[in-house]
C-alpha cells in the first residue's frame, strides 16, 4: 500500500516537472528574430571594407511574401565576394530607388568569416548617396 502511494506521489511530481518545463522552456527564435541577432552582432564587432552595389531585386514567393534583395559585392584580403541582404524590413532607413549599380558602400564583415557581412542594419548605414 506505501508502495502504491509512492508511485502515485512520483508521478505526480514528474507530471508537475514536465508541465513546469513545458510552459517554461524558451519559444524557438523566428528566422527574423535570428537575422536581427546577426545585424546587432555584425553591427558592434564587425569590420569595414568598401564596396559596391551591384543590384536591387524584388522577389515574391507565389504572393505571400515579397523580399527585397540588396546585392553586393567586395573584396577582403584579396578575396573577392559577392552577397545579398534582405532589407525587406529594413525599407524605412533607405531610398531602395537611389540605389543604382555601381553605387559605392561601406560593408561590415565578419573577420573570421568575411563572407558574413551587411550592407544596413538598425543602427548603421553603409550606402553612400
Amino acid at each position: 500500500m506505501i508502495s502504491l502511494r509512492l508511485y502515485a506521489l512520483v508521478v505526480c511530481a514528474g507530471g508537475l516537472a514536465f508541465g513546469g518545463y513545458a510552459l517554461l522552456r524558451r519559444k524557438p527564435k523566428t528566422a527574423e528574430e535570428l537575422e536581427r541577432e546577426r545585424r546587432m552582432w555584425l553591427s558592434t564587432v564587425g569590420r569595414i571594407t568598401d564596396g559596391t552595389v551591384i543590384d536591387v531585386q524584388e522577389l515574391s514567393d507565389q504572393g505571400q511574401h515579397d523580399a527585397t534583395m540588396l546585392i553586393y559585392q567586395y573584396d577582403v584580403a584579396g578575396v573577392s565576394y559577392e552577397a545579398s541582404q534582405d532589407v525587406t524590413y529594413l525599407r524605412q532607413w533607405i531610398n531602395l530607388h537611389s540605389c543604382r549599380l555601381g553605387l559605392p558602400t561601406s560593408v561590415k564583415y565578419d573577420s573570421r568569416n568575411p563572407g558574413n557581412s551587411m550592407v544596413i542594419s538598425e543602427g548603421w548605414i553603409g550606402l553612400r548617396q
